[in-house]
């Protein structure tokens, strides 16, 4: 057996948010060494694995780009492309590339009281390598990347065409002519129908319930004229900030005023549609702004699609599949070539992994969550986890900051290990207060959050900043020793 790679920091993914913590630990941990742990054979996790039709992001770049990293294409709203291309280069640009081991997908973690550090196993090819570090960054995303969620529709066997899930998209599929039939309400259904309507002989978006879309324009023009005016980094923060606010107004105000808001989207749906082909069934969703992602859509793209006749909505729950299509409740057949289940992801949390901490195995859902980054009773680990009502680099940004203070801190007064320690007056709350079906799904595999700070998470940027960047590590929770 091979001797163990010794390391400072391991970071488990090399996606957004595991090269966004890889390059603030280059820039503010520069004694420190680490090593990127990626399972796939690539760099960029959501944005190189995800290679359906149309693939974008739904924040836009001035808040999903790193704080650190200008964003200057004139496109906010960015495909899939160009935001892997932006990884890549920031990964360069900082130096990071070399550090990514490919290929090794984390399956056990063991922390050692003893020795202070991780024993980290990996495997490839049905071979195992061990690594061995003092703190355990884990950048892994929220789901499985093997395969996506899809239920268990009646018949779906006796169906002839094809049936595909966006997270396996086949290389070089071609629409051409088929009759499709998306299956799902969300981010990714919205974003399909209207850039497979282009060459399918017609797209229909079947949802069982409808999510709220809004318009958003693809290009920001005042980001693009301050990039103009001024420096990259000056427009690119102002720009940031700005969006940073009006997302959090929105977002507030949704809270305070739901049914307010709520008529405001759906007519705003209307207007963009007309009269006559506006049916408010497909547009009204069944719960408030806000308790589920909006789904934006870039310069009204798809309801151009819908305007068009190339697409259409039908809401509606499936009977079963036939040979050449879908039987509806409601008695309406759906003639299919191809079907694509758009039905959402499968919550995986921490990659995964297997934790051990003092050669006790560690239940996930007996967990705390501190700052909604690391555990109660977790020693030296930390977890990327963005936000559900802004953008997921936001959050990761700050979590990445706290880090590097804790590891400064560590290598100034030469502790060995922190741990945050829960207190016996938290009560335990749900960690995502999110009524979209992945979460509810996946309720029984997630740790907690407390009822008040520092354990309980307020999606909120600006109270985030105090906490994360501001506040003082002697806050009576983390120990370090």
């Amino acid at each position: 057996m091979s001797h163990a790679e010794e390391y400072d920091v391991l970071i488990v993914g090399a996606g957004l948010s595991g090269i966004g913590a890889a390059c603030h630990l280059r820039m503010n941990c520069p004694n420190h060494t680490f090593a990127i742990l990626e399972a796939r054979d690539a760099i960029g996790g959501t944005w190189d694995l995800f290679r359906y039709p149309g693939i974008r992001s739904d924040s836009d770049m001035y808040t999903l780009g790193y704080s650190f990293k200008p964003w200057v294409s004139d496109n906010a709203i960015a495909n899939g492309p160009a935001i892997l291309e932006y990884i890549k280069e920031t990964a360069d640009e900082y130096k990071v590339t070399d550090n990514i081991q490919f290929n090794q997908q984390v399956s056990t973690a063991q922390w050692s009281s003893a020795d202070n550090r991780w024993t980290i196993t990996t495997e490839r090819d049905g071979n195992t390598k061990t690594y061995h570090c003092q703190f355990l960054l884990m950048c892994a995303g929220y789901y499985a990347y093997d395969a996506g969620y899809t239920p268990d529709f009646a018949g779906i066997d006796d169906f002839t065409g094809d049936v595909i899930h966006p997270q396996k998209w086949p290389d070089q599929y071609d629409v051409t002519g088929k009759r499709v039939v998306v299956i799902g309400s969300g981010a990714t259904a919205v974003t399909l129908v209207p850039e497979l309507s282009k060459d399918a002989a017609l797209v229909t978006m079947l949802q069982r319930s409808p999510s709220y879309i809004m318009t958003v324009p693809q290009q920001d023009a005042k980001a693009n004229a301050l990039r103009k005016l001024l420096p990259a980094s000056w427009a690119y923060s102002l720009s940031r900030w700005k969006n940073i606010s009006m997302g959090m107004l929105f977002y507030n105000v949704c809270k305070k005023w739901p049914h307010a808001m709520k008529k405001l989207l759906i007519k705003g749906v209307q207007k963009e549609l007309g009269e006559e082909l506006f049916d408010e069934k497909h547009f009204t969703p069944g719960y408030n702004p806000w308790d589920q992602r909006l789904c934006a859509v870039p310069d009204a793209d798809l309801f151009l699609a819908l305007k068009s006749g190339d697409a259409s909505i039908v809401t509606d729950h499936i009977q079963e599949f036939s040979s050449d299509g879908i039987l509806l409740k409601s008695g309406e057949y759906l003639p299919a070539d191809l079907v694509i289940t758009a039905t959402g992801l499968r919550m995986q949390f921490l990659g995964g992994m297997k934790i051990i901490v003092d050669d006790v195995p560690v239940e996930i859902p007996s967990l705390y969550t501190y700052r909604g980054m690391m555990f109660s009773g977790i020693p030296n680990m930390a977890s990327m986890f963005g936000y559900t009502n802004a953008s997921w680099t936001l959050k990761c940004d700050l979590s990445c900051e706290f880090v590097c203070r804790i590891l400064q801190n560590m290598q100034r007064k030469k502790y060995s290990s922190v741990v945050p320690v829960l207190s016996d007056d938290i009560e335990e709350t749900p960690l995502i207060d999110f009524s979209s079906g992945y979460v509810l799904r996946s309720a029984d595999i997630l740790p907690k959050q407390g009822s008040k700070r520092p354990w309980k998470l307020f999606q909120n940027y600006v109270l985030d900043i105090l906490s994360l960047r501001y506040s003082s590590l002697a806050d009576g929770v983390l120990h370090f020793k």
